[in-house]
């Protein structure tokens, strides 16, 4: 099972979803995970009466792990609500990358998720996330 999740983050990797820019952009974030250097910018347009995504892009620069990692959390919330993106957690995210990930390629698997979650509810909810981790 674990080459079938090698493979798709592969895919991801090299097929890219839904990256560049959205100008204009209802939400526009970027972070980094400065132990390794992996960046990643978030634009998202959202329909404000269902308050829905219906587009988004995004780049950036990192290893596979981290830009798969954007390329398949893009694909999972096209057309959600933020309700329903706000259910999402870490351990989704690592259910999408599909391998164990170390300790030192966690930050990269969830750059995406913590750049989602800076982007519609704010740096508070991501350090939120941080503690559960704690717990």
């Amino acid at each position: 099972m674990d080459d079938f999740y090698r493979e798709n983050i592969l895919d991801h990797g090299k097929n890219p979803r839904h990256r560049g820019i959205l100008v204009p952009a209802d939400m526009d974030c970027e972070a980094n995970n400065p132990l390794c250097g992996d960046r990643l910018r978030l634009t998202l347009r959202l329909d404000p009466e269902k308050k829905r995504i219906v587009e988004l892009a995004w780049d950036g620069e990192g290893c596979a792990i981290s830009q798969a990692s954007a390329s398949m959390l893009g694909e999972t919330i096209l057309g959600m609500t933020l309700d329903e993106v706000a259910k999402i957690g870490k351990q989704d995210v690592l259910d999408m990358i599909g391998i164990p990930l170390s300790m030192n390629r966690m930050k990269c698997g969830l750059l995406s998720l913590k750049v989602l979650t800076i982007a519609l509810y704010g740096l508070g909810a991501w350090h939120q996330h941080e503690l559960e981790d704690e717990d």
